[in-house]
């Protein structure tokens, strides 16, 4: 067993490829449910109550959670085309959109909501579609401070839950409640093992409903008047088709809250690929942006339907890590038993039926960890004076917004109030300070055919950017033996796919830390350079094929390499430190590269 296996425990047991027994998909497939479940019905939950939306309206929407849930569960592990990631990834709905649906329920009603989460549901269509385009912008700073805004804007909506006790009973019965809960998640989490933590907030649940019960919180006549099998009596909301005030003042907001999701989505289909083979292997960002794409049909779907919108949901990589069980058959068999669950009234009711302060001190944990995720988001990148003054200030922006302390009535007025919402004024601010470090960071950029033809005007291209980086002749060596490699390493992809595609080059050079960062763009290869130069080492020198020669090169000039597939890209990172030395190994290697540009 490598280092690596030995890391993960138990192992991987059947990767996503494998089809393991029936029996074996559908127990980790109820697990996944069990895990999920409690969370699809209590966010729409909350969110509904605290907008004053009906008993019949909530039945509606929990019955059409669950069930959006399922399908795209199952969609995500299917992958139909560009849809899909092909791995096991949960889909309901998320945290982050509860207090923006709040506001548009309490505005609009469901009509208002379905249009707001049909129209946010391009957002990740468009994004999976040029995901490569759109990498710019989904940096660590601004994906961590709006996730720290996140919190800061949903709370007040999960805090006004916390006192939520039926009339005659104790008053210390909400503030009990609430304390057992948050008490038992916190305590197995701080000290349970792996296995137990992931059951800590369902564990948390259970002993919050017991002690409310015990208090008089819990309503019992509710479970027991649903019936065992049915479907919501509820009519469909239907959409707002004359969009009005409202409807511009939120969309940003949405469209916020949708770019964040998506990033969620994107975070966890590429940590569900760290966790889901035996040999550890490049991130295939092809799936990722099925997942992407799979996320942007939930919310359609959901905004269909008239409720909250679905996205991934953090217990996938948990509930694979556990079970060693990565075999895309557990997706569809837990996507069908979600389906299945949405006709069980009596179970649903047994959760609607849970009391709020039990869900807000749940919510206050989940959200909690939400800022704490933002919060390491940003120190995770790499923060620095220029990071650190992009998301303090976004973050206290958003905050003071939000809670209309900086010039309410100047911002009640601008834009239709578009800026009175925390998170799109906090993510705003982080946004526009992010494109300013962009146009005016110093970059070099060149565009030729991807061909061996185009080396001499790269060989010029970077001795200038040498030239100007102050940089000397030994650096210039270096850099021009990097893209030469990179560039035959695309070339031989080409070579071994059936149809030779037309594909252009387009190389930016720029100046970072105490080396270059080299980056060429180019069409979607076939084979992922970070897994090839991953193998080299263990392979024996004499079995080495030709077109193996360029990334054992590349290995020994650059210090980092880092290749991104996309569907319509391929991208590849190559990071070049300067020499300072004149050590044996480096010579060594550069007597190779000499030899090596000697060839005709």
């Amino acid at each position: 067993m490598s280092p690596v296996d030995a890391q993960r425990g138990p192992g991987v047991r059947y990767e996503p490829d494998e089809r393991p027994p029936a029996s074996v998909a559908v127990g980790c497939g109820l697990q996944l449910v069990v895990l999920s479940l409690a969370g699809t019905v209590l966010i729409p939950t909350m969110a509904i109550r605290a907008a004053g939306g009906t008993d019949a309206y909530l039945s509606w929407a929990v019955f059409w959670a669950i069930t959006a849930g399922g399908v795209c569960t199952a969609l995500q592990a299917a992958r139909l085309g560009r849809v899909g990631a092909g791995y096991v990834l949960a889909m309901g709905p998320p945290v982050a959109f509860i207090g923006v649906s709040v506001s548009a329920l309490a505005e609009g009603g469901p009509a208002l909501l379905a249009t707001l989460v049909a129209a946010s549901a391009f957002v990740p269509i468009a994004i999976s579609m040029r995901l490569a385009l759109f990498r710019r912008l989904l940096t660590p700073t601004i994906v961590g401070t709006v996730n720290m805004l996140v919190p800061a804007t949903v709370l007040p909506v999960v805090f006004s839950r916390l006192t939520d006790a039926p009339p005659g009973t104790a008053a210390m019965g909400a503030p009990v409640t609430a304390l057992a809960t948050v008490v038992v998640i916190s305590g197995i989490s701080l000290k349970g093992g792996a296995t137990l933590r992931l059951w800590a907030p369902l564990a948390g649940i259970v002993a919050g409903s017991a002690v409310a019960g015990s208090l008089g919180l819990y309503d019992p006549a509710r479970v027991a008047a649903a019936s065992w099998v049915g479907v919501p009596q509820a009519a469909w909301p239907g959409v707002e088709l004359d969009p009005g005030p409202a409807f511009v003042r939120l969309l940003p907001a949405f469209v916020f809250v949708a770019v964040i999701g998506a990033i969620q989505t994107i975070t966890g289909a590429v940590a569900v690929q760290r966790v889901s083979w035996r040999r550890p292997r490049a991130v295939d960002y092809r799936a990722v942006e099925g997942a992407v794409a799979a996320d942007g049909i939930g919310k359609l779907l959901a905004g269909v339907a008239g409720i909250m919108p679905t996205q991934t949901i953090g217990v996938s990589v948990s509930t694979v890590e556990l079970t060693g069980v990565a075999a895309r058959r557990v997706g569809v068999a837990g996507g069908g038993l979600l389906i299945a669950l949405a006709f069980l009234p009596k179970l649903l009711a047994l959760i609607l039926a849970i009391p709020g302060p039990v869900a807000a001190a749940y919510l206050t944990v989940v959200l909690a960890m939400t800022f704490v995720r933002g919060m390491t988001e940003v120190v995770q990148g790499g923060i620095d004076h220029r990071t650190g003054l992009i998301a303090g200030v976004a973050f206290w922006v958003g905050v003071g917004c939000e809670n209309d302390l900086m010039f309410p009535e100047l911002l009640d007025g601008l834009a239709g109030g578009l800026l009175a919402n925390g998170m799109t004024a906090g993510g705003l601010v982080a946004v526009f300070m992010t494109l300013f470090l962009e146009v005016t960071a110093p970059r070099r950029r060149i565009e030729s055919p991807l061909d061996v033809a185009a080396l001499p005007r790269i060989r010029e291209f970077l001795a200038a950017f040498a030239a100007r980086s102050g940089w000397g002749e030994k650096m210039v060596h270096r850099l021009d033996a990097a893209s030469e490699e990179t560039l035959l390493t695309l070339l031989g992809q080409d070579e071994a796919r059936d149809t030779r595609e037309r594909r252009r080059l387009l190389l930016q050079a720029r100046k970072e830390g105490g080396g270059a960062v080299l980056e060429f763009v180019a069409a979607a290869g076939q084979e992922n350079l970070q897994d090839r130069m991953g193998l080299l080492a263990a392979r024996p020198d004499d079995v080495l094929m030709e077109r193996e020669v360029s990334l054992r090169l590349l290995r020994h000039v650059a210090s980092s390499v880092r290749h991104q597939q996309f569907h319509d890209s391929d991208i590849v990172t190559v990071r070049v430190e300067a020499p300072f030395s004149n050590s044996r190994a480096q010579e060594t290697v550069e007597r190779r590269l000499d030899r090596r540009r000697a060839r005709p």
